[in-house]
């Protein structure tokens, strides 16, 4: 049985809703996980019921706490460590917490328009936010709404409606309408935050058509010591991403995660006087409460869960890579960083008609492994990566670590044991415990010396290459 609790967790997730117990070892325990509200798709919007999901997180909070009612404690408010999905976001009226609008998923693409009307702003949106312009982000999307609707900027900027990403929604409701905030980690994903001040940036905002006075505060990320009405205390709040790096990888370090599941990332810590290669995206992981911000490199795959879903990718074995000379993304929303292609998704560079269900697995499982060398590659090159460290759902397929070890030869890779880094890197912001890499992680040993893989890799590249030439060019 746990003896002390040293932090609870929330991870709130796109598909599942997840808490658990860190205990004072740095171990998680009495994981509670429930499914998210499901997300409607219609026509390029991706919806679901706001007070539906907040309503989720309260009961998964609650179910976690009461495993902590038979144990002995050291404080009577425990410390919440709380991570969220970045972008998705609503509004909702001020005097009785009511959404106007639904959760509007990350995974929207109305933003699109935002994007195309910008398209001479590229630079200075790039220079100021540390982000390519992209329909993802929480300012593309706001900008059309507040185009469709033009009273509702008037609402907002009186105050009488608020907005935010889910972090400063349910806090706003754990404190009963009296704190109205976000921490830089999650501003950083808005395309409104200047990266470098951590501050609102007057001049994005202007260019969105946003109201500043309408945003949230801007917090640190950890320190916060802020009572809640559920009888925690949240003392961190940080985006998901960002949390399993602080799980993964100790701060400063040359090392690389490549996590993997629902879409995946792969990100490295940026040392000190160096930008981020074209394309990629310049992450601020976390602001401690002494206002240091710790920043990343980021390349990130969209959508990679869905493209396996009809496929037997758990059966596919690492002999099956490389067997033909078709190429594949694995992309079906679009390619992510650094190249931000929504024109280019899931495809082959031949039919598959015909191939069976297995065939198909391991091409996509090629496609993902490539993608994730490639920015392995990028990384190496502009900053040394000497170790790769594989996390999450996806990562445990045989195929992906001896595909990914193979294509990256410059660094050892290993498996991490711990599958929820989200929650394990929240709590431990919220207890104070130093990020440290977990105990028992598990080196890759290539099965066979590098095989038509590496080979097949090489004129994956070109392939690749030569698709965004002509696809850029029409």
């Amino acid at each position: 049985m746990l003896a002390v609790t040293a932090a609870v967790a929330l991870d709130l997730g796109t598909t599942t809703i997840k808490a658990g117990l860190l205990s004072a070892d740095g171990e998680l325990h009495g994981i509670v996980a429930r499914p998210a509200p499901k997300v409607d798709a219609d026509d390029g919007r991706y919806e679901s019921d706001a007070l539906a999901y907040a309503h989720a997180a309260d009961e998964v909070l609650a179910e976690c706490l009461v495993q902590m009612a038979g144990l002995a404690q050291t404080d009577t408010r425990p410390p919440l460590g709380l991570c969220c999905q970045r972008s998705s976001f609503l509004i909702w009226e001020r005097a009785t917490g009511r959404p106007v609008t639904p959760l509007i998923s990350w995974q929207d693409g109305r933003g699109a328009a935002s994007c195309e009307a910008l398209r001479g702003e590229v630079s200075e949106i790039r220079a100021l936010a540390g982000l390519p312009i992209t329909p993802y982000y929480f300012a593309p999307k706001l900008r059309v709404l507040l185009q469709e609707q033009p009273a509702w900027r008037e609402h907002l900027a009186s105050g009488d409606w608020l907005l935010g990403t889910l972090d400063t929604f349910l806090i706003w409701r754990w404190t009963d309408g009296a704190h109205y905030r976000t921490d830089a980690s999650m501003a950083a994903r808005t395309l409104l935050m200047d990266v470098h001040q951590r501050q609102w940036s007057p001049r994005l905002c202007e260019l969105f058509g946003i109201p500043r006075e309408a945003l949230p505060e801007i917090c640190a990320s950890a320190g916060w010591a802020l009572p809640l009405n559920n009888g925690l205390t949240l003392m961190a709040s940080v985006a998901d991403q960002s949390a399993a790096l602080v799980a993964s990888i100790a701060i400063g370090s040359s090392d690389a995660l490549v996590n993997l599941g629902t879409g995946g990332f792969v990100i490295r810590h940026l040392p000190d006087g160096h930008a981020t290669p074209e394309g990629y995206l310049l992450t601020l992981l976390w602001q401690d409460g002494d206002g240091q911000a710790h920043f990343a490199c980021e390349g990130t795959l969209n959508s990679i869960a869905a493209a396996l879903t009809p496929y037997p990718e758990a059966d596919c074995r690492a002999e099956e890579l490389a067997r033909d000379g078709i190429f594949c993304l694995a992309e079906p929303s679009g390619l992510g960083a650094p190249y931000f292609r929504k024109d280019i998704g899931l495809i082959f560079s031949a039919s598959v008609e015909g191939l069976p269900p297995q065939r198909i697995a391991a091409l996509l499982l090629e496609g993902i492994v490539f993608r994730v060398a490639r920015m392995l590659e990028d990384m190496h090159r502009e900053f040394g990566v000497e170790r790769v460290y594989l996390s999450g759902g996806l990562s445990n397929l045989e195929c992906l670590q001896q595909g990914i070890a193979r294509c990256a030869p410059f660094a050892d890779v290993y498996l991490l044991p711990q599958a929820e880094a989200g929650l394990v890197g929240a709590a431990r912001l919220a207890a104070g415990m130093p990020s440290v890499v977990e105990h028992g992680v598990e080196k890759i040993a290539i099965i066979r010396a590098p095989s038509k893989l590496s080979e097949k890799y090489a004129r994956w590249k070109v392939w690749l290459d030569g698709l965004l030439s002509r696809r850029a060019a029409l």
